[in-house]
């Protein structure tokens, strides 16, 4: 929770000039307490739809023990679902139309699976675009990961991503670019970050629309940026979301599509992730599936546990800050009415009154 100026004690000043939230009095008598309403748009297919809404609700909740927050899980109609998603979705979501007609705070959206040349083919397309303009004019803040932060580059600066030689996959080590930016305050100034994608949107492609770069990593490139108003909207092209098996998950669905055939090339490890160890352990275990898989025999059980045992969460914490200091603004910034976007006196084009970073 933010501090409040109460009188004019110099460090107040000095703490704002770093970034730290300070409330002026006069802002903090203006600022009523109540819950936050938060959207979570999840785009992922069946398969991750239950990972990616507790992953993300989890984030939330782990957040700030003061605050009270209500998520809304809401999906678009046109993706295609199984008829168990739908279902799903039909009995624990929320229409869009009704979220528009309560008001939202703020909005996470989530990546997706996609299937064509360009993103503007994807079934998501259109419906997102909606979503994204009601958004910018009616939530204080909204932050998006991975491919909808491709999408959404897209859809406003008209910036394509590009294709990787190879997937980016693993955990890698960031720095900090902008400290003195609030989301970024008190986190370590080196942390490290899940990526798993194939295309990128390099720095200077954000530069050249004017989006700032908060953090990023020089193996993986960009993990944070914002708007130029640097708060409306947040891009994240890593997965601070992700569980300590997320990774091991995606590995281990890749490795039995190779042993089966389904998958051409065999995939490598995630990048620092398994130690020297698991390594071995899962070598050992590929080695003897397709050995098995060959004499017609049923293949071994993945070594799913003996491998959790040997990889770290060395990105939670970190994680967990950043999107905890994204509400902490939101919540000071946001409108007490839910229909409204900011409280009085916010400028909605420097919502955190930022000169220069």
């Amino acid at each position: 929770m933010p501090l409040v100026a109460h009188n004019n004690l110099p460090t107040f000043s000095r703490l704002s000039e770093e970034g730290h939230i300070v409330l002026s009095k006069n802002r903090a008598l203006q600022q009523d307490i109540r819950e936050l309403h938060i959207g979570l748009l999840n785009m992922m297919p069946d398969a991750a739809l239950s990972a990616t809404e507790k992953q993300f609700i989890g984030l939330i909740g782990n957040c700030n023990q003061i605050a009270q927050f209500y998520v809304y899980p809401f999906s678009l109609p046109e993706l295609p679902r199984s008829k168990e998603a739908l279902a799903h979705i039909h009995e624990h979501y929320f229409n869009f139309d009704d979220l528009q007609k309560q008001g939202l705070d703020a909005l996470i959206i989530s990546g997706a699976n996609v299937a064509n040349p360009t993103l503007e083919l994807e079934s998501f397309w259109a419906p997102l675009t909606e979503v994204v303009h009601w958004a910018s004019k009616n939530v204080a803040s909204t932050l998006c990961s991975c491919l909808a932060t491709h999408a959404l580059v897209k859809q406003i600066y008209n910036i394509d991503r590009r294709r990787m030689p190879q997937k980016k996959w693993g955990v890698y080590s960031h720095h900090i670019c902008a400290p003195s930016h609030p989301i970024l305050q008190n986190i370590n100034t080196r942390f490290d970050v899940p990526h798993s994608r194939y295309n990128d949107i390099s720095r200077e492609q954000f530069e050249s629309a004017g989006l700032r770069v908060l953090a990023e990593s020089v193996d993986a490139g960009v993990h944070v940026a914002s708007s130029p108003d640097y708060f409306s909207v947040i891009y994240f092209q890593g997965h601070p979301e992700y569980d300590v098996i997320s990774l091991l998950k995606e590995y281990k669905r890749d490795v039995i599509s190779f042993v089966n055939g389904t998958l051409e090339e065999q995939p490598p490890f995630p990048e620092n992730y398994f130690s020297k160890k698991g390594e071995e352990i899962a070598t050992t275990f590929l080695t003897e599936a397709i050995h098995v898989k060959k004499r017609g025999d049923k293949i071994p059980e993945f070594p799913e546990k003996e491998l959790l045992l040997d990889v770290d969460n060395t990105w939670g914490d970190t994680g967990k800050a950043i999107v905890n200091n994204w509400l902490g603004l939101v919540y000071g910034l946001t409108s007490l009415d839910r229909l409204g976007q900011y409280m009085e006196g916010v400028d909605p084009n420097n919502p955190l009154d930022i000169k220069i970073l």
